[in-house]
């Protein structure tokens, strides 16, 4: 039997008002000269700046870069490393969704060990620490907050790059779904069907454990009953709590066994097209299912059950119908848009198919998923995509 090696932050606080208890955490740390990695949406709603006054409050002077991009580039990620050396830093606090969160985790790397970004990303490993890195999700979908990987564009090649390793794991992480109660629906779903992603792919990837496959199938009975709730609802307490909580736990688990098919396809998407991660994964969730769910039935089973929509008396071959029936109807409910529909010229994207299929291939997801595509299949899985 295989031992899992098992990493998570060293604090983790849960609940509403997480967030305020930044100032104590970084007591307890030894740590008192922050620099708050965000972006220009959080600064100007006044949530930097009650973060910033906490820390004040308690005799903490706090520096903050706030010119993150989504799907953060080489180029936002410099900038960062540039602003964290014009100070005396002693940590990175990411506050925001999982462009922040990332962009937080690679400044926090480069800015101790120097390098290109391209030198970190997979199959390079990078265990070795670089500043601590307090993370304070503002969405409820990337569990960033909890996993080892950061993923940053390669503006140049349009390449997303997977860049694994311990140094990437926070040393806390603060998870306060009052923070989303402000979230647009579209986000809302987007990171919501996100975090769904990672809890499938962690159970069903070939390099699950019983430690990932606990924390996915608790993250899917918490995610699959609330998604449509907070879109519905976004005031709704109870189901952001869990959607929140799911999350996290979903990134446990994500972090803890690997992406598979869906990630390894989404990423090249999104660098291409600037699709946001969480969408380009809703984009793709249902095909990809489909498509393997025959070369792990028992485990797409567990996860129509684990969700909601099969009992345990059902077979799994019928489990598995209700499971692609109900990705389906979420991304129909939820609005989620296709390829064309979100503005994608069919041109472009039929001429890049070859490109996004190498690139998948290369970050070493596809080789984790139950059915292993060649990049004929994984074409062919593009081209169902863009026919929705």
């Amino acid at each position: 039997m295989s031992i899992a090696s098992i990493a998570l932050p060293r604090i983790l606080r849960i609940g509403g008002g997480a967030s305020k208890e930044l100032p104590a955490v970084l007591a307890t740390l030894g740590l008192a000269r922050p620099l708050i990695v965000t972006d220009a949406f959080l600064l100007g709603s006044g949530r930097v700046e009650a973060l910033v006054g906490g820390l004040a409050a308690a005799g903490i002077a706090a520096r903050v870069f706030a010119d993150t991009v989504p799907d953060p580039t080489v180029a936002s990620v410099d900038a960062g490393v540039a602003c964290l050396r014009e100070g005396e830093h002693d940590c990175v606090v990411g506050f925001g969704g999982g462009s922040p969160l990332d962009s937080t985790k690679a400044i926090a790397v480069l800015g101790e060990h120097g390098g290109a970004m391209a030198d970190y990303k997979a199959p390079h490993v990078q265990d070795a620490p670089g500043l601590p890195v307090i993370a304070i999700p503002t969405t409820a979908g990337t569990g960033s907050e909890a996993t080892r990987f950061t993923i940053i564009t390669d503006e140049v090649t349009d390449e997303k790059m997977l860049c694994p390793g311990l140094a990437y794991l926070p040393v806390a992480a603060l998870v306060d779904y009052e923070l989303t109660f402000t979230k647009p629906r579209r986000l809302t779903a987007d990171t919501g069907i996100d975090s769904l992603t990672h809890a499938i792919e962690a159970y069903v990837s070939k390099r699950a454990n019983p430690f990932s496959d606990g924390m996915a199938l608790l993250a899917m009975r918490a995610i699959a009953p609330n998604l449509r709730r907070v879109c519905r609802d976004p005031m709704d307490a109870a189901a952001r709590e869990a959607m929140m909580l799911g999350a996290t736990q979903a990134g446990i688990a994500f972090s803890h066994s690997a992406g598979a098919l869906v990630h390894g396809m989404s990423r090249p998407i999104g660098a291409h097209f600037h699709v946001p991660h969480g969408l380009s994964n809703a984009m793709l969730l249902p095909a990809v299912t489909a498509w393997s769910a025959p070369a792990a039935l028992h485990r797409y089973a567990d996860c129509a059950r684990a969700m909601g929509v099969a009992d345990e008396t059902e077979g799994d071959q019928a489990a598995v119908a209700r499971l692609l029936d109900e990705l389906a109807a979420l991304n129909r409910e939820l609005e989620v848009p296709g390829p064309a529909a979100w503005g994608i010229d069919a041109a472009r994207w039929d001429a890049l198919v070859p490109t996004m299929c190498a690139q998948a291939a290369a970050s070493g997801s596809p080789a984790n998923n139950p059915r292993v595509p060649d990049a004929e299949e994984m074409a062919m899985l593009y081209a169902q995509v863009w026919a929705g």
